[in-house]
């Protein structure tokens, strides 16, 4: 996790319990001069529409007397959905035996995209099973994650 991600949590994750949601996750996309804070909150019966707003006023007023950000950002705030991302190994450990796609920052064994079935976590690695073979791949390693919903 960057420490950018983290500055954010310790500024946020208050806000979004205070206001009864869980913090699922944050996305910090730094592209040239634009910057992409996504914001994931849940709640057991659901997030609507009007959930998201109330959370964004709340971040946006926090996060511009603190000023975390430097130059123009975009914020949003979403439900994680039925694809949902993964970002800890508790969200890997509470899905197992659900299919997953993730993303490594760098290639292992010559690969950076998987797909497969959770197998649960052991230590700070996530056991991902592709086909006949079981990965472990370390929780610092993945970019990416999701849920592949099913129908």
């Amino acid at each position: 996790m960057s420490g950018k991600v983290s500055e954010l949590e310790i500024l946020l994750v208050p806000i979004i319990e205070a206001l009864g949601y869980r913090y699922w996750g944050i996305e910090y996309l730094s592209q040239g001069r634009h910057t992409l804070l996504r914001v994931y909150i849940d709640h057991p019966d659901g997030i609507t529409v009007e959930a998201c707003a109330e959370v964004s006023r709340q971040a946006s007023a926090v996060l511009d007397v603190e000023d975390p950000i430097t130059g123009d950002y975009t914020l949003e705030v979403s439900s994680p959905g039925m694809d949902r991302p993964l970002f800890t190994l508790e969200q890997f450990a509470a899905y197992t035996g659900e299919q997953a796609k993730l993303r490594l920052r760098v290639p292992y064994e010559g690969r950076r995209n998987f797909q497969g079935v959770i197998r649960g976590v052991e230590g700070d690695e996530v056991i991902l099973q592709v086909g006949e073979h079981e990965y472990l791949l370390p929780i610092d390693s993945i970019d990416k994650s999701n849920i592949i919903p099913r129908f």
